[in-house]
């Protein structure tokens, strides 16, 4: 049974109320997520990224508290994606050597005799910036060759982020973002190299499954962090490309509450909104032709084959938002008031545009009390990304780039 609101600001609104539910799989769980903690802890850097506090904000749009889990901190890539490329390169790596992920640290591939083999392998990706940067970064740590292929339209300043963090070589495609998945898929088996994506399909789900799990170190820290805050989250935002990120965090929040689960709302790019026309229908569906989008990282066509059924089932909110939602978000996180300012690309803010714009529009007044957000509402985000496109990032906030609608 689904509700579905069109155009309430520009913003589709899709409500779903499913009676069943699919178990949340093991490599999305609480435990899962301390075997991916314990590697990242083991590199040089690593500390949990912030998780800020919104007080004054709140206060102002009329809920108990916003918690933002700020990922443009994470090491030194400005994004989240590191996470999930290190983690799967690890466990890929451990298979490669005959050693046992959960026997083996770090360190053991830091060894002079071990680093000379790495030298001969080869990582394949496609990405839309955030995941490439990722792999490169984690191809340095481990000391291996990354090659990296681009979507068409792809901004020439995240092709040069990608090679600037590690040994990547990086090209832009004339292909849409599906399309370069595939040729990356087709160059791995042509040429022997390990395919790294962060999306699955039939017959490509462990290595996805690595990269998810990966993401959990993520979670598992806001949810200490959390804890230590004397504080549990009423609602979540969560924003999607393919949904790896989002069915993954989903699946380890209900995994870590339980009964207790906040209420999950899931954000797209309108031009891309793969998951909303999904749970829409009830099955997978995909985006065809070159989607166009501010939000880099979330302009892909088809959902995660790991993670769709997840955030069919543990959703209860979809939202399919126009450029102008993530920049309203960006400008909003950059305003910084009274020091709670926070750097955001335009794929880490559309949740926080979304939610301003639900908690102060009239036209989603109606959005807002069918969510319950209300005074004794705690709001958790996850800002995925720091300014990975300097200069779109000045546009849209010194600029005023992709402006709100005036108002009716």
């Amino acid at each position: 049974m689904h509700t579905e609101w069109n155009e309430k600001f520009g913003i589709d609104v899709l409500s779903v109320n499913r009676s069943e539910r699919t178990e949340i799989p093991g490599i999305f769980t609480v435990d899962a997520a301390k075997d991916s903690l314990k590697f990242h802890a083991q590199i040089n850097g690593y500390t949990a990224t912030p998780l800020v506090r919104l007080t004054n904000f709140s206060k102002a749009v009329g809920v108990k508290d916003i918690f933002v889990k700020d990922e443009s901190k994470r090491f030194w890539l400005n994004a989240f994606k590191g996470l999930g490329g290190s983690y799967a390169m690890f466990c890929i790596l451990c298979e490669h050597m005959g050693q046992d992920p959960e026997k083996t640290d770090f360190s053991y591939f830091q060894a002079e005799n071990v680093r000379e083999k790495m030298k001969d392998v080869v990582f394949v990706t496609a990405t839309d910036g955030n995941h490439g940067r990722g792999v490169s970064w984690a191809g340095g740590i481990f000391g291996c060759k990354v090659h990296v292929y681009m979507p068409a339209g792809s901004a020439e300043t995240r092709a040069e982020a990608i090679r600037r963090v590690g040994p990547a070589e990086v090209t832009i495609t004339g292909m849409n973002y599906d399309e370069t998945v595939n040729y990356a898929k087709s160059m791995s088996e042509e040429n022997g190299w390990y395919l790294i994506q962060d999306t699955a399909w039939e017959g490509y789900e462990k290595v996805p499954g690595w990269i998810i799990q990966g993401y959990l170190t993520m979670a598992s820290e806001t949810f200490k962090q959390l804890s230590d805050a004397g504080q549990m989250p009423t609602h979540v935002f969560l924003q999607a490309g393919v949904g790896a990120m989002a069915g993954g965090v989903l699946g380890y929040i209900a995994s870590f509450m339980g009964d207790k689960k906040p209420v999950a709302v899931v954000a797209e790019p309108k031009s891309a909104n793969c998951i909303y026309r999904s749970a829409h229908d009830g099955f997978s569906r995909s985006i065809e032709g070159n989607p166009v989008t501010i939000m880099a990282g979330l302009n892909c066509g088809t959902p995660c084959k790991l993670t769709w059924p997840v955030l069919r089932d543990y959703a209860e909110f979809y939202l399919s938002c126009p450029d102008y939602v993530a920049a309203e978000g960006m400008r909003q996180y950059a305003s910084g008031k009274e020091g709670e300012k926070i750097i955001s690309g335009e794929s880490g803010a559309v949740t926080f545009g979304a939610l301003n714009l639900i908690l102060t529009r009239p036209e989603l007044k109606e959005i807002k009390d069918v969510m319950g957000l209300n005074r004794d509402s705690v709001v958790l985000l996850f800002n995925t990304e720091g300014d990975t496109d300097p200069d779109g990032y000045r546009n849209v906030v010194d600029d005023g780039d992709y402006p709100l609608p005036a108002k009716e």
